[in-house]
């Protein structure tokens, strides 16, 4: 019977009890967790303590499955959030769950952002002690190690050889017990709950090692074998350290997400009384005040008021957009400087912002359930090192030995098959490339990442902010220098972000004295008896229609200026397209990446940005829901994608393709959700991140099998009794060199994908590549 059986059972057996007997204080307490859909449909969110492997989650979602009433129970790996969702009518028994996890040597609370990224702390800083003390000790317990070895060799009297074995005893003892608990602790909880998790052959291997360094020092013997312990106990927390580093970002987004949600809103009474009130409270047709500076906090229609919103939470358009009575607006859109009333159509836990939430959180599921290669070896090994251990000792009395010399066999097939090498063979790939990787302007957000990004044949590209620049710039045209400047003069009383293109491409400081912005319009001045005007065309007094044939820039947006009674002047403002597009894209295709075009933006500009880059399959006007349908087609069609976007309506998908990419100016919920963020105005990390992966993944793989081989080889030397515990722990220690040192190749070196990638970069640039495209 697999663990992941025994743990079933388990449950199953306690299932009837843990119902009966739960504290009605335990489901009390946490009830205000519990979120209900109008389907009836009740679901929570805990935080999971003491998860340690792809075992561990198939064991809780086992485990909870038997439970009454429970329809579905979802782990996500990344970062140990349980979602528990309960079948339409049945009680939401949230005291019988965390019996559960109890029972499966689990422990679990509600799921706060705050207190979980508080706990990723305190266990980051945890491990770091742990690690310090153990390679304090490491050294001077290796110092005094290597003093015996060559004292055995030579003259060295039994009486110094023991008092050495002592001190040695003196420091591994305590540092051991101390720097060891996060894995004695795992092995326990596991062992009590009937599980067998990875920590356990590490704590058996240890404890048996130190034991027997112990009696063999009792009994004066030539070894003892402090020096192995303590070594193993010091790389294994180097890989558990990295693997926490790696693993705090998926902390993030959940708690980007949150500063976009408001708690209550502003109610307006019909009598005119305003009162705040939480999100539950607010139905449907409620009147709601949205002051200048604070965050939109239901979905609804705009009945009074003028103002700009950041609406990119929908469009991915980080510009300002003109709101009026009649236009809808949604949950965690910024508004600028106009007071609104807001008709309410979704309030808490059903708005837009409470999907896009949804859609991530499943997408981040989902990616969990993904096993790397470390968690498909973790599978295969724990068992074969039993079960040779176990032979070991066997063979070894059925042949007539002593318990001593079989014991001391068995111990040195142990910590020979410590998975030592194992554990540091993917962190020590991560870290070298995550290095590299930051030399090229990329940060890595999560190591597992590159054995993604090694498997990429699909480029899925948003648009806005993405293959174009961030900020606004203002096109290139024939402009009359003293209109220019007067706009620009009065583009610095103004705080939209087209308005401050028009100051970048004049360099205007002083604004004009008595200038006044108009909430969602524009800004007026009276400079020697005429007005002057900038804003929209309706504000300028120049239609729409008049607006565009003034300008031949059909992806722009237009800011009009005017003069008193003089003819409107339109100035095209857009996105420029970043320096290296055109090179990147086709560089991809040199390699023989496909290329695609996803935008919530209007069709009319993503569509001239497809033709100028010769992309020609490109979809526009897109929701987040619609992008994730999009990469999900794609990945049903045997594509893996690459998501490069950076709006927070690009965050679900990022989350849900195969593996995604951030300009470090992206939103906050984005650049959480995203495996890396690039820096700079260039495309060419997209490049970068492509090579990195697939020399990462062929590094990785090399120091797989070469920990696979160590133990084909060492094990049956170490099982006839060939090798000491002492030599066992030098060929460790030597294997776990030899992988480091091939991890660091990682830095060095050039493959096809650079080499394309250079060859594109020499072309000669072509009109793509002009500032104003």
């Amino acid at each position: 019977m697999c663990c992941t059986d025994m743990a079933l059972a388990y449950v199953e057996a306690h299932a009837s009890w843990s119902e009966a007997n739960t504290k009605p204080s335990l489901a009390r307490d946490h009830a205000a967790f519990v979120s209900r859909s109008p389907d009836g449909t009740a679901r929570v969110e805990l935080a999971v303590e003491g998860v340690r492997c792809a075992s561990c989650m198939t064991a809780i979602e086992r485990g909870l499955g038997v439970l009454p009433g429970i329809a579905k129970a979802r782990l996500n790996f990344s970062d140990r959030r349980l979602s528990v969702t309960w079948a339409p009518g049945a009680e939401a028994n949230v005291g019988a769950v965390l019996q559960a996890l109890e029972a499966l040597g689990f422990e679990a609370q509600p799921f706060d952002p705050g207190c979980s990224s508080d706990t990723e702390v305190a266990e980051s800083k945890r491990l770091v002690r742990a690690l310090g003390v153990v390679g304090f000790a490491s050294m001077n317990v290796m110092l005094l190690a290597i003093s015996v070895w060559a004292g055995n060799v030579s003259d060295m009297i039994p009486e110094n050889r023991d008092l050495f074995h002592w001190i040695q005893a003196v420091i591994a003892l305590p540092a051991a017990a101390y720097a060891g608990r996060p894995f004695y602790e795992g092995a326990f909880k596991g062992l009590r709950a009937g599980r067998v998790s990875m920590d356990f052959p590490i704590t058996l291997g240890v404890v048996l090692t130190l034991v027997m360094s112990v009696v063999e020092t009792l009994s004066g013997a030539a070894h003892a074998y402090f020096d192995g312990a303590i070594m193993l106990l010091f790389f294994l927390l180097i890989g558990r350290a990295l693997d926490q580093t790696m693993r705090r970002r998926t902390r993030a987004f959940a708690e980007n997400l949150a500063t976009l949600r408001r708690e209550t809103a502003t109610l307006a009474g019909t009598d005119g009384s305003l009162r705040d009130v939480p999100l539950a409270d607010l139905a449907p047709g409620a009147r709601v005040l949205v002051r200048p500076g604070e965050r939109v906090p239901v979905d609804g229609i705009v009945e009074h008021g003028a103002s700009d919103l950041d609406q990119s939470l929908v469009t991915g358009e980080t510009a300002a957009v003109s709101i009026r009575p009649g236009d809808r607006v949604f949950a965690g859109a910024l508004n600028g400087s106009g007071a609104l009333t807001v008709r309410t159509s979704a309030a808490a836990g059903a708005t837009l912002l409470d999907e896009v939430e949804a859609l991530m959180r499943r997408a981040l599921e989902a990616r969990s359930r993904a096993l790397v290669l470390a968690d498909k070896a973790t599978r295969l090994y724990i068992p074969l090192v039993h079960a040779a251990a176990a032979l070991t000792l066997v063979g070894w009395l059925a042949a007539g030995a002593g318990w001593h010399p079989a014991l001391l066999d068995a111990v040195a097939v142990l910590i020979i098959t410590c998975p030592c090498a194992l554990g540091l063979a993917i962190p020590a790939v991560q870290v070298v490339a995550a290095g590299a990787l930051f030399r090229e302007g990329v940060l890595l957000n999560d190591g597992t990442a590159l054995e993604r990004f090694a498997e990429i044949n699909t480029v899925v590209f948003d648009k806005t902010g993405t293959l174009t620049l961030p900020i606004p710039t203002l096109c290139s045209g024939a402009y009359a220098p003293e209109i220019l400047e007067k706009a620009a003069r009065l583009a610095v009383s103004s705080r939209h972000p087209m308005a401050q293109a028009l100051v970048r491409a004049h360099g205007a400081a002083e604004p004009f004295p008595g200038a006044q912005e108009a909430a969602g319009l524009g800004v007026r001045a009276v400079v020697d008896g005429v007005e002057l005007r900038l804003g929209s065309a309706g504000f300028c007094d120049a239609g729409t229609e008049a607006a565009a044939a003034i300008i031949d820039e059909p992806e722009a947006s237009t800011i009009c200026f005017r003069a008193g009674d003089a003819a409107p002047v339109a100035f095209p403002v857009r996105q420029a397209l970043r320096p290296d597009a055109g090179q990147v894209v086709a560089a991809l295709r040199d390699i023989g990446q496909q290329v695609v075009i996803l935008s919530g933006d209007r069709t009319q500009a993503v569509e001239a940005v497809a033709r100028r880059l010769g992309v020609s399959d490109w979809e526009s006007a897109l929701t987040p829901r619609d992008k994730i349908a999009r990469i999900e087609d794609l990945r049903r069609a045997g594509r893996k994608v690459l998501m490069v976007g950076d709006g927070l309506n690009d965050a679900p998908a990022l989350a849900a393709a195969h593996a995604s990419l951030s300009p470090v100016t992206a939103a906050h919920a984005s650049q959480a959700a995203a495996d890396a963020l690039f820096l700079g105005r260039d495309l060419a990390p997209v490049l970068s991140v492509l090579a990195a992966g697939r020399k990462s993944k062929r590094l990785m793989l090399q120091n797989m099998w070469f920990s696979g081989a160590y133990n084909v080889v060492a094990v049956p030397l170490a099982a006839a009794g060939l090798l000491t515990p002492l030599i066992a722990a030098l060929a460790m220690s030597g294997s776990s060199l030899i992988v480091t040192l091939n991890a660091l190749r990682a830095r060095f070196g050039r493959n096809r994908q650079t080499d394309v990638a250079a060859a594109a970069f020499r072309r000669a640039p072509t009109p793509l590549e002009t500032p104003n495209t």
